[in-house]
């Protein structure tokens, strides 16, 4: 059976399935909520981000495979200083972080067995060698997001699943710390922060912050020959509200977070 996503439903029923029944307006809510740490309390805030990321890994993957992750190997890109670790390794999975600055590695002081030091560029692994490989919220810190998506793409075994969520510039979760600013411009969001705040921001527009958008990853994804996709929704949002991923310019501005799932070639 072909479960290539029509874009007509935001997601290829078969794949999405567990996952739709999870995505309820009171996991939106609660999301929201613990978001509103990121700057402030970390820890609540990449710890909300790290279970919601395994539950989408793992229903996804049921979907797809009828399986569970107990003994797969997990491939993060961009695991960051390994908040994910803890909840992908209660799942059973054989989580892998990759990660190219060795500085926010150890930003929160936690130490992950495993853990790789390299890009997602040119990451340092075989073709197709793992089971998942899925990147969250880093492709908006790319400045060539493709690439590295086709990385992911390669280093997955066939039939295996990739996962590409990211987050959208124009979205309100767009410009990160220097929202709601970043509408007026990137450049003039990151001077204003500086100006209130005395300092620069973390995300850098132009540098380490870039105006990535829904049409473009959908474009991308359409046209890739190293992989299927299967299905496309906004992460955040409940399964009634999909349908927003349809409508052009409307996904830009609301849909805050995209996520493209693949089985790869």
């Amino acid at each position: 059976m072909r479960l290539a996503w029509n874009g007509s439903t935001g997601g290829s029923s078969a794949v999405t399935k567990l996952f739709g029944r999870r995505a309820t307006l009171r996991r939106s809510v609660s999301l929201l909520r613990d978001f509103g740490h990121e700057q402030s309390a970390p820890d609540i805030f990449y710890g909300a981000l790290a279970r919601d990321s395994v539950e989408l890994i793992g229903d996804l993957f049921r979907g797809l495979t009828g399986e569970e992750l107990q003994g797969r190997v997990v491939l993060d890109v961009g695991g960051g200083p390994g908040y994910f670790a803890e909840v992908f390794h209660d799942s059973g999975a054989r989580y892998v972080p990759v990660e190219p600055d060795a500085s926010e590695m150890h930003a929160a002081g936690l130490s992950v067995h495993g853990s790789v030091r390299g890009s997602g560029m040119a990451l340092p692994f075989r073709d197709d060698s793992v089971d998942v490989c899925f990147s969250s919220n880093v492709a908006e810190h790319v400045r060539e997001p493709w690439v590295m998506a086709e990385e992911m793409l390669r280093v997955t075994r066939p039939g295996g699943m990739m996962v590409l969520s990211y987050t959208l510039w124009w979205g309100p979760f767009g410009g990160h710390e220097t929202r709601p600013w970043h509408y007026l411009g990137g450049e003039y969001a990151a001077k204003r922060y500086t100006r209130t705040h005395g300092h620069e921001p973390k995300n850098r527009f132009g540098e380490s912050l870039f105006d990535i958008g829904a049409g473009d990853g959908l474009r991308w994804a359409r046209n890739t020959p190293n992989g299927e996709l299967l299905a496309a929704f906004p992460r955040y949002h409940p399964r009634w509200a999909w349908w927003i991923i349809r409508i052009p310019v409307l996904r830009e501005l609301l849909a805050s977070n995209l996520v493209l799932v693949f089985r790869a070639h």
